[in-house]
């Protein structure tokens, strides 16, 4: 039971980190520039190439609102990556 709920964490954290980066392809950001704001000590982030791979052109791919991207990452514990999302989401509005 205990390995079920670790690899249901595993794969839901991966989607949340696809979810991040297709909203950031979707919205012209850089996802590694973004993510290098938030936590630069982690440069190496092999779930987030990973999850590059899998983005598709943003005339491909779903709407993903900002509110779902900023809910997903706080979920997870990714409030660092959430501000630099919200401060991206805020000059984009300018």
């Amino acid at each position: 039971m205990e390995d079920k709920v670790i690899e249901s964490y595993k794969n839901d954290e991966k989607m949340m980190i696809l979810v991040y980066a297709q909203w950031c392809i979707n919205n012209d950001f850089d996802p590694k520039e973004m993510y290098k704001k938030a936590y630069p000590d982690q440069m190496k982030n092999h779930a987030l190439r990973e999850a590059l791979e899998m983005t598709v052109a943003k005339q491909e791919s779903e709407y993903i609102p900002d509110a779902t991207v900023l809910n997903v990452l706080q979920l997870f514990g990714n409030d660092d990556l959430a501000f630099i999302v919200q401060e991206a989401i805020e000059k984009r509005g300018k």
